[in-house]
């Protein structure tokens, strides 16, 4: 049974230090650019460099996310930033870009790649191809069963990196366009706006209300009590969601985590407390599920009730006198605790003082009644939570700056009269011998013992490191000055320091990329979202009718859905939208739907060297962008390419496994999430899926502009006629 890796998030420099304090043994965390969370905190070029050395003096390992999709006019500056990375020691780097990754593995042949979840991979052939194409690791699909997981660990080689705790998305990771396509904040950039922790009715075409609230935020994933099957199935890492959260939020999961994997590797139970479920509670819930990953029921996957931290109950209102509200308690409460009270309306304050029968304390237990002050005056009856722990908070804090995590070392001291004085260092990765100048003489009063050698050699300071153990190979009646074992100390702390933090070998290849030359063409493509409509169509104003069911007609593309954990067999001509049909229908005329996420001249490049006959533009392009992805299509490879834009769509903002219908779908009628705006977006319910469509259509310019600037294909939705 191997041990996998617990993978730590890190938005700034403090969550990285808490992070490495607690145990973890890698890092992910993001520069200023490129990375899917932008409104962490990230970290400069030189933070970068720092974090490097200080993670890789520890042990730990650095993953630097640069998962988001890159625009044409952003490639330059992003290869000189992998570049920068490269340099530099990066462990490894995530990505989404399907284009960068073709080009960073070519020019950049040493440089390890993980696919990011931004990816969708969620099916055993979308994981062999990114094998076969020489990614490291993929972090799979969050909504991937543990089932599946463990077919895809049993038949590839490739690592396998799951999400273990934290928030997350309702959609699949990397197909959402909910928050770009409503206010242009793009999830596939990193600005996502959080749609989903918006509150909303879901209503039905005959005007009735089927529910209200938070229906797609989702509830935080614990997986601790499953941990130890995640470690038996042999999953490479397991990784903690929340780099937008507080240093101390991470020390404790990770801690949390570490205790679990620990344990379970050793007596095959982790070990874990109610009493650790309530620690994690108070630094951050949104309450907890298994998730889909251990197959959660899908109520189980939705908090409706509030989309933010809910803390943990600690008693209820029970009498309020103007500004004065008296509480019961049934947990614990101290002075600068942060509280909320939760009625009709949410009151949040800090306790900056609070009564016993008017006796002024600074500590409340269980059944006590307290008397606080409120500006705000809640309701007889509203419960009331903790939201922040300051004595927790307090003791994490003192925990993360007590620098205990330290490097075990051995020494091995070689002394020799009139042979020069030697110190052996072993971290069980590196050994150093280093020999001092000084000669060791015989002692002329008293001789140095192995107290007086061990007092120095054991003096490690600030370093990251403890010595463990100390073997001596010494003559009697010696003498080594305290000023020479002082130095060598330090000056072979100071290798194994290098040699802790050495770079790899930088090796640099061409990028090459061998693509046909299509021919241009001028085809109106139409997509048929139900083949009843076809005969309500003249077909030959189309070049080619793309459907979701097969039907009987030369012109016909058959689409497939994006979301397949089973791929199935088809002979048709396929319009797919994941990876893993890349792999399996590779022998079919396939092209690429706007799922894919392409939004660069490499990308497309690299889809037609697969074998990809047509590629679909991403929605989040301008024409701007458009143009220069054909422009420089054109100057790079010599060649035309066979491009598709969709002109005319009510475009799918989001796809869900949980079903926000709650089987009880009927086709005969439509149902809609009405947000605060009265926007509608409809829902619908196909192959075990939800799909939520935008409020609007996107509508385009005419075919023929398109055209002309070198698109050889548009496609327009039939709901749109």
């Amino acid at each position: 049974m191997k041990k996998p890796e617990l993978l730590a998030p890190a938005g700034n420099w403090e969550s990285l230090v808490a992070a490495i304090e607690a145990g973890c043994d890698a890092v992910y965390l993001s520069g200023k650019l490129y990375g899917a969370r932008s409104y962490a905190g990230n970290f400069d070029n030189e933070e970068i460099i720092c974090a490097l050395n200080y993670a890789h003096k520890y042990g730990v390992k650095i993953y630097i996310t640069v998962n988001t999709i890159i625009y044409e006019s952003e490639v330059n500056n992003f290869i000189e930033y992998v570049n920068f990375l490269y340099v530099n020691g990066v462990d490894a780097i995530i990505i989404q870009d399907i284009g960068m990754f073709d080009l960073i593995r070519k020019k950049f042949p040493n440089l390890e790649i993980h696919i990011s979840t931004q990816m969708h991979i969620h099916n055993l052939e979308g994981a062999k191809i990114m094998e076969q194409l020489g990614a490291k690791r993929i972090v799979l699909a969050r909504e991937t069963p543990i089932d599946l997981v463990e077919k895809i660990k049993k038949n590839t080689n490739i690592e396998i990196e799951i999400f273990i705790h934290g928030a997350l998305c309702i959609s699949y990771s990397g197909q959402c366009l909910m928050s770009s396509l409503i206010g242009g904040r793009s999830g596939n950039r990193g600005t996502c706006a959080q749609c989903c922790r918006q509150p909303y009715e879901l209503i039905s075409s005959d005007g009735n209300k089927i529910d209200s609230g938070y229906l797609l935020s989702t509830k935080d994933l614990n997986t601790l009590n499953n941990i130890g099957k995640l470690i038996e199935l042999g999953v490479d890492s397991l990784k903690i969601e929340g780099r937008l959260k507080r240093p101390e939020y991470v020390y404790l999961v990770v801690k949390t985590y570490r205790k679990a994997i620990d344990n379970y590797m050793k007596y095959k139970d982790t070990k874990i407390t109610e009493d650790d479920i309530t620690e994690l509670k108070k630094i951050f819930n949104r309450k907890y599920t298994k998730g889909f990953l251990f197959n959660s029921t899908n109520k189980d996957i939705i908090n409706t009730f509030r989309p933010n931290h809910i803390g943990i109950e600690i008693g209820r209102v029970i009498s309020v006198n103007k500004q004065n509200v008296d509480i019961e308690l049934n947990n614990d409460l101290n002075v600068l605790d942060g509280i909320r009270c939760i009625g009709k309306k949410d009151i949040g304050l800090t306790i900056q003082s609070m009564y016993i029968k008017r006796v002024k304390v600074s500590h409340a237990s269980k059944n006590d009644i307290i008397t606080i002050k409120m500006n705000e005056q809640p309701k007889i009856g509203d419960i009331v939570v903790k939201t922040t722990d300051y004595n927790q908070l307090k003791n994490i804090q003192n925990s993360i700056n007590s620098n205990s995590r330290k490097v075990n070392i051995k020494f091995k001291l070689i002394a020799h009269l009139n042979s020069q004085l030697i110190l052996n260092v072993d971290d069980g990765i590196n050994n150093i011998e280093l020999k001092d100048n000084y000669i060791v003489q015989m002692s002329k009063n008293v001789p140095t013992t192995i107290d007086s050698i061990e007092k120095q050699l054991t003096k490690t300071g600030n370093t990251v490191y403890n010595v463990e153990k100390i073997e001596y190979e010494l003559d009697d009646n010696i003498f080594i000055p305290i000023k020479n074992l002082n130095e060598l100390r330090r000056n072979i702390l100071e290798q194994l320091d290098d040699l802790r933090t050495k770079k790899n070998e930088i090796v640099y290849g061409e990028y090459n990329v061998v693509v046909a030359n299509y021919p241009k063409e001028k085809n109106i493509n139409l997509y048929v979202q139900d083949k009843k409509m076809i005969n309500r169509i003249n077909l030959e104003d189309y070049n080619e009718i793309i459907c979701d069911e097969i039907i009987d007609t030369n012109k016909f593309r058959l689409k497939i859905p994006r979301v397949q954990e089973k791929l199935k067999d088809y002979s048709n001509n396929l319009l797919i939208g994941e990876w893993g049909s890349i792999y399996k229908y590779s022998t079919n005329d396939i092209c690429t739907d706007f799922s894919f996420n392409v939004v660069n001249s490499y990308s497309v490049a690299f889809l037609h060297s697969l074998g990809v006959k047509r590629v679909t533009l991403s929605h989040e392009l301008n024409d701007y962008q458009i143009k220069k992805i054909i422009d420089n299509y054109h100057k790079r490879y010599n060649k035309h390419p066979n491009l598709e834009l969709i002109i005319s769509d009510v475009p799918e903002a989001m796809i869900l496994k949980y079903d926000l219908l709650n089987g009880k779908y009927n086709s005969k009628m439509k149902y809609y999430l009405r947000d605060k705006y009265k926007n509608k977006y409809e829902v619908k319910r196909s192959n075990n899926l939800t799909y939520i469509f935008n409020y609007k259509p996107i509508i385009r310019e005419s075919e023929n502009y398109y055209f002309d600037m070198g698109i050889n294909s548009v496609r327009k939705n039939s709901i749109n006629l």
